[in-house]
């Protein structure tokens, strides 16, 4: 059987200001997020690699119940995008094969986190 990448997509809103940055971002903002949560694994016997179902539940429960619609800055001294990825793979790690989270702040800035073992993992 053939190792396939399965992406979910998601959205949810905040707002924050970094702590440790000096210009605009300083300030007070939000952002309409785009979290991208990408499995790895063989295709099984019911030809799936995760069922998006599966996936999708798992992130509602473990990330958006917890910071959509919130002030980041109540949970991370400096909730960067960065930041904010590696802490979604922390919660997510136990629960899927994660290869990659990509967290967009804007249309045109995201950050791609691959775990610990950075971009090695095969």
């Amino acid at each position: 059987m053939p190792t396939l990448l399965v992406t979910k997509t998601f959205e949810f809103s905040a707002s924050h200001f970094l702590t440790k940055y000096h210009g605009k971002c300083e300030h007070l903002h939000g952002h309409n997020y785009t979290l991208e949560v990408s499995v790895v694994g063989k295709v099984r016997s019911d030809d799936l690699v995760e069922d998006f179902v599966v996936i999708k539940d798992i992130v509602k429960e473990k990330i958006m119940s917890q910071i959509d619609h919130t002030h980041l800055n109540d949970r991370f001294e400096n909730p960067s995008a960065e930041v904010v990825a590696v802490w979604i793979w922390e919660q997510l790690e136990k629960d899927l094969n994660l290869y990659e989270i990509k967290l967009w702040e804007t249309s045109n800035s995201f950050v791609t986190y691959r775990g610990p073992d950075g971009f090695h993992r095969p």
